[in-house]
């Protein structure tokens, strides 16, 4: 797939084209992702998340500078909140990092929340793989900031920072988003204000009453001030420490399980949707019944997929990604 092969290429022009597929959940991304899908898993992705006001966006745009620094190629995904016209993302964070743009080794791309659950989309998972296949050493995911428990990006990210910041009139907003135990490093921004050494204080008593298993990673809570560029380096060292950490024991390899799983459950998903939406005969004769009260819900969902029985070879021309 010559698609395929230009952004293995390093093209992002065709890396472009290739996420705006994604999104659209065309056919032609089911092809390209089934061409692609063996390029990717060597990228190291980071997950952002934290309220809104917590310098998400300022502290990506400087981990990404540093990165680069390092000799790194990186690529931003910005899950932006849905515009409520077109359904598309309201780019705000490319706007914040226009002075990554233009280069080479950096790249930014937003992408529409669409109402997911956990600010994360389908196109997003999807998108990464991309990213990953067209070389990028590490894939920053920086999602929506809403206060909301954001926990499907762990089924993304190998390393998860959680932002916290003083002065939000709230010195616990992740502990009171659900974001506590989603962490691999907890990161208090804006250090210079008042409050960053209470905000550090109350989060590391909130560890200490988290269960912890034997032998697990003992979560760092580390002081930033994006602004400035403080605290930084040593954020993306500790990130590093983390998938070294990672990668001598099992956690790579549970973050991929995960992420395959969510995969195949979201394809299996998109096989029986098509094969109800396709007219599958049992499907009337069971709304019939559930208006008649002759069965209910559950019985008569479980009845027609059994009588469905998906062939694996309607995978083909199927769009199950």
């Amino acid at each position: 797939m010559e698609l395929a092969e230009r952004i293995r290429a390093g093209s992002q022009v065709s890396l472009a084209r290739g996420l705006t597929l994604v999104e659209s959940r065309s056919d032609a991304a089911t092809e390209l992702l089934a061409e692609i899908w063996k390029d990717s898993g060597r990228a190291h992705v980071v997950g952002i998340t934290g309220p809104a006001g917590s310098g998400k966006s300022t502290l990506v745009s400087v981990m990404a500078q540093e990165y680069v620094a390092r000799g790194k190629r990186v690529a931003i995904l910005a899950v932006d909140p849905s515009s409520a016209y077109s359904g598309g993302a309201i780019l705000g964070d490319r706007i914040r990092m226009t002075e990554l743009a233009g280069r080479d080794d950096v790249y930014i791309r937003s992408m529409a929340s669409r109402g997911a659950t956990g600010g994360l989309s389908r196109a997003v998972l999807d998108g990464i793989v991309l990213l990953d296949a067209a070389g990028f050493d590490v894939v920053i995911l920086e999602t929506v900031g809403v206060g909301q428990a954001e926990v499907d990006i762990i089924s993304v990210a190998h390393t998860v920072l959680v932002i916290s910041v003083p002065g939000l009139g709230d010195e616990i907003q992740a502990i009171k988003a659900g974001l506590i135990e989603i962490a691999d490093v907890h990161v208090v921004n804006k250090a210079d204000r008042p409050g960053a050494d209470l905000t550090v204080r109350q989060l590391r008593e909130s560890l200490r009453l988290t269960p912890r298993a034997p032998h697990q990673w003992n979560v760092p809570i580390l002081k930033a001030a994006a602004a400035t560029g403080e605290g930084v380096p040593e954020l993306l060292d500790t990130a590093a420490e983390h998938q070294a950490w990672m990668a001598r024991g099992d956690g790579l390899g549970e973050v991929e399980r995960r992420n395959a799983a969510t995969r195949i459950r979201w394809a299996a998903e998109a096989l029986v949707a098509d094969k109800l939406r396709s007219g599958h005969g049992g499907f009337d004769d069971a709304v019939e019944a559930l208006i008649a009260r002759e069965d209910e819900p559950r019985e008569a969902a479980a009845r027609l997929l059994t009588a469905m029985a998906v062939d694996p070879a309607d995978i083909n021309g199927r769009r199950t990604s």
